[in-house]
């Protein structure tokens, strides 16, 4: 009996191990570090410019033009780098507006998106609006209105791309209403079998 060398043949699960750390390595770090740059950025230049600067305009139109550099780079470029999502509104020759979102179709093995980017993406996209909205309640809390515009404004533009890029996985609002249905039918007949079984 002949013994294949190792360096011919993979091992069994080897080539599952080898496609799993593809997938787990980052492709577009340039998009990754700009999704998370402009974001924390925003955050950071808000919390530390009472300290290092006593104008409001110069600290409120940077932190607005930071919010502003997320939203485009966030929707226009690593969405579709990072997911492979886009959400965009469309007019048509009637005048009506329409809002499109959609994913990339995955065939097997590529345009995949690596893991670590997905999560980096997502983590990103969710966390730093609830940032904006414990900012939102410490300013109305503290009596700083002056600074609800800038954090109202954060909220919006974060709170957009979330919900843009959630219609985008999800699918569209049938969809959504679908899963939600569903989820609560699947509830009640768990609550439902539990019921039953304590009788």
């Amino acid at each position: 009996m002949l013994r294949q060398d190792s360096q011919d043949a993979p091992l069994f699960g080897e080539e599952e191990d080898a496609i799993g750390q593809r997938k787990s390595k980052i492709r577009h770090p340039l998009a990754t570090f700009f999704h998370l740059f402009f974001r924390t950025s925003a955050i950071l230049v808000y919390l530390l410019c009472d300290i290092f600067s006593s104008r409001f305009i110069a600290c409120m139109v940077t932190i607005i033009l930071l919010l502003s550099c997320d939203f485009w780079t966030v929707k226009n470029v690593s969405g579709r780098l990072l997911v492979g999502l886009r959400w965009w509104n469309q007019v048509d020759a009637d005048g009506k507006s329409h809002w499109l979102f959609e994913s990339r179709k995955q065939i097997h093995g590529q345009n995949t998106p690596s893991r670590a980017e997905s999560r980096i993406f997502w983590l990103g996209l969710i966390v730093c609006p609830i940032f904006w909205i414990i900012f939102a309640f410490s300013t109305i809390f503290s009596f700083k209105i002056k600074w609800l515009v800038v954090v109202i404004m954060g909220l919006v533009l974060q709170c957009a791309n979330m919900y843009g890029y959630i219609r985008c996985k999800v699918g569209g609002k049938t969809n959504l209403k679908k899963m939600a249905s569903s989820y609560l039918g699947v509830q009640i007949f768990k609550q439902a079998m539990k019921d039953a079984g304590d009788l």
